[in-house]
């Protein structure tokens, strides 16, 4: 059942704890950087990269799951294309404009556009209207939808300079956006789907808990029918009920084109944060005048169905909907939460330092013996003069090794430091009995990781200790694989 929007403001009442800043941790595990020379566009170092192409491997990976097909659209459009969607007239403020040269002719700002003549355009905030030239790129049939795109390109918000954060608030960044292009009888469906994709991405994160709040049609301004409204915040609402999920009505909030569905994290400080959205839109369709043929196309528009011959006989062409959502929201918005979330702290999977061989002394044969180590775990051949192609599916494990001429406590105090998952010491000793020492303080759920070690056919472990966990090399790959595919 739906909550009073009064028990959102719970942290309001009960401040949180002090936050980890994300910036100053940011600086520290050497993720990212901003730049005077453009503000509000995030560096992202090589450490941050990582972490930013794994979110997008992890999503893409669930794409084949919910039936995702992802595209690559334009950064940039014809200021005609923005008037067609209404963002010229409702955004503009909030675009940032460049000019083109030789333009095609055309009508901008009602004005003629001779051929030649340079023309407006703007850098994309959203990119529903690239999907939109998608769907209407061929004839459609009832039979194709739903239709589902997904998208990664870096949008552009001129947001103004004092608002600018980190990586919460942005003038350039990337969302994780998709577009469902679904008949009005599919809408419930796609919408419970949705939900079944946020919670699994959040479970998966340890993020929440976090609740859904259904924002519905504003009181004067809105577009389509109340009837249209009414049936699509019933799809709405069955949806969320199944859920099993907390939410709760902001009454006449939702958007003049739609009732949406806004996600309400609350992190580890217990701080809320709106994260992920579901928003339908009667209107773009509309606007694009994208159609798809259906038989009895007046009962289809109202999301209704019939066995009548006769009403079968008759196809006709109706206006599709738009369900607009994003699971982590903006990726630069997530990463932020994330790394105040785990603190450095990352779950194996994710971690840009999965792990780092500390070499004893300053034997060359043990120095030998850690860059093996390295190549048989990412299944590499050592001085290839004539390397050949991995396979996409190969894994690659983001493995240091430290042979300074330091004492080991130094280094480990260093690595520990740096937030490594697994810190592997090894010497003369172990090199010789192709061993590796590990110690596990830095890798989340430690008490799992052995109890999972102990259940693996490794060759003469020793498990009494997770500091000091003796293996032979040969079994570190699977292991590792192990930890990524459970996601710790």
């Amino acid at each position: 059942m739906p909550l009073n929007l009064g028990l959102l403001n719970s942290t309001t009442t009960n401040p949180p704890t002090p936050t980890s800043d994300h910036r100053t941790l940011g600086t520290a595990l050497d993720l990212f950087s901003t730049s005077r020379f453009s503000p509000g566009s995030p560096l992202f170092h090589p450490d941050g990269a990582h972490v930013f192409q794994k979110l997008q491997s992890f999503l893409r990976a669930q794409y084949v799951t919910f039936g995702f097909r992802e595209v690559i659209t334009p950064t940039i459009y014809k200021q005609s294309l923005w008037e067609l969607s209404g963002h010229w007239e409702n955004y503009k403020d909030d675009m940032f404009e460049v000019t083109g040269r030789g333009a095609a002719g055309g009508i901008a700002d009602g004005k003629k556009i001779e051929i030649g003549e340079d023309e407006k355009y703007g850098l994309k905030p959203m990119n529903c209207p690239g999907h939109c030239l998608l769907f209407k790129s061929q004839k459609r049939s009832f039979r194709d939808l739903p239709i589902r795109y997904a998208d990664f390109s870096a949008l552009h918000r001129n947001e103004i300079s004092g608002a600018l954060s980190g990586l919460t608030r942005v003038r350039r960044f990337h969302q994780d956006d998709g577009h469902i292009f679904c008949r009005p009888s599919q809408i419930g469906e796609e919408i419970t789907k949705t939900l079944q994709f946020v919670g699994l991405v959040y479970g998966t994160f340890g993020l929440g808990p976090y609740k859904l709040v259904l924002s519905t049609r504003p009181k004067d301004q809105f577009m389509g029918t109340v009837e249209e409204w009414d049936r699509a915040e019933a799809q709405l609402t069955e949806a969320l009920n199944k859920s099993g999920r907390e939410w709760v009505v902001n009454e006449g909030d939702g958007a003049f084109y739609g009732p949406k569905i806004d996600i309400i994290l609350k992190d580890s400080d217990r701080k809320e944060h709106q994260t992920a959205t579901i928003q339908l839109d009667f209107q773009l369709p509309q606007r694009f005048g994208l159609t798809y043929q259906a038989p009895a196309p007046d009962l289809e528009s109202k999301g209704l169905t019939t066995t009548d011959p006769e009403l079968l006989a008759h196809s006709g062409d109706v206006i599709p909907v738009i369900i607009h959502r994003a699971i982590l929201g903006s990726l630069e918005r997530f990463m932020a939460l994330l790394i105040e979330h785990y603190r450095g702290r990352w779950p194996f999977w994710l971690s840009p330092r999965q792990g780092i061989i500390l070499v004893v002394g300053e034997d060359k044969r043990v120095t030998d013996y850690a860059e093996k180590v390295v190549n048989v775990v990412n299944r590499l051949r050592a001085n290839d003069d004539k390397p050949r192609p991995r396979p996409l599916s190969a894994a690659h494990f983001t493995i240091d090794i430290d042979s300074s001429g330091r004492s080991i406590a130094k280094k480990l105090a260093e690595a520990k430091s740096k937030r490594y998952n697994l810190i592997f010491v090894v010497g003369p000793k172990e090199a010789a009995a192709e061993t590796l020492m590990l110690d596990l303080t830095g890798q989340p759920h430690t008490k799992r990781v052995m109890d999972m070690l102990k259940t693996l056919p490794l060759s003469d472990p020793k498990l009494d200790n997770h500091r000091a966990v003796v293996m032979k090399a040969r079994d570190l790959q699977g292991i590792m694989r192990l930890l990524c595919d459970k996601f710790w």
